[in-house]
């Protein structure tokens, strides 16, 4: 039985170029491609995948959330974040949303194929530099830096605007970039922070920026 795979990654190149990658092993199928983490909710258990790769920057919902929603839709799949990101809080993240695997792209040329056959037969496949992170992250003491410190400084002034109550588009005239670009800072301080809202962020991290 070949392993069944599914991708949601917004770069339709990359999605054609890994279906391709993947095409040429002869124990593998690609069975579903999304473009967003809305479609893949609503459409990926019918495709019943063995194994799922999710980028985390998506349009709309982040590929974090992505995987925990469907991770109860698909209890048997398991989920592979193939992203940029090196983040040792989204990696976090990831892990408890349910991912069972971490790979950076610019090494998944490489490292794919072995990882979805390592994953499907119940390792948990990670780039080197990804498990070094998770490595020293249980060999470093109790940090006592601010939650906030996870942001970058951009970040951290659309956080600041944020919980003065301004609006996205006058955010985006402050700090000369768009409104969608707000709306991006937005997503990534919610996922790096935990919360859900403009109300939860004012209630915790007024103070700390």
């Amino acid at each position: 039985m070949k392993i069944r795979i599914a991708m949601v990654e917004d770069d339709a190149g990359l999605r054609q170029l890994v279906a391709e990658w993947l095409g040429r092993e002869s124990d593998m199928r690609v069975v579903a491609e999304f473009g967003d983490a809305e479609t893949a909710v609503a459409q990926m258990a019918s495709h019943k995948p063995d194994v799922v790769l999710i980028d985390i920057n998506l349009p709309g919902q982040s590929g974090i959330e992505c995987v925990r929603q469907l991770k109860p839709l698909l209890p048997a799949a398991q989920f592979v974040m193939v992203t940029m990101y090196e983040d040792t809080d989204l990696i976090f993240q990831a892990l408890t949303a349910g991912a069972t695997g971490y790979l950076l792209k610019r090494s998944v040329g490489d490292e794919l194929a072995p990882a979805i056959r390592e994953v499907h037969a119940g390792g948990s496949p990670m780039s080197g530099q990804i498990a070094r992170k998770v490595v020293q992250c249980f060999h470093s003491p109790v940090s006592t830096v601010p939650v906030t410190a996870l942001l970058t400084e951009r970040e951290k002034q659309v956080l600041k605007r944020l919980v003065e109550g301004q609006l996205y588009k006058e955010i985006a005239d402050a700090l000369g970039c768009g409104k969608g670009s707000v709306n991006t800072y937005v997503r990534r301080i919610y996922e790096k922070l935990h919360i859900h809202s403009r109300k939860e962020a004012i209630d915790k991290f007024r103070v700390d920026v």
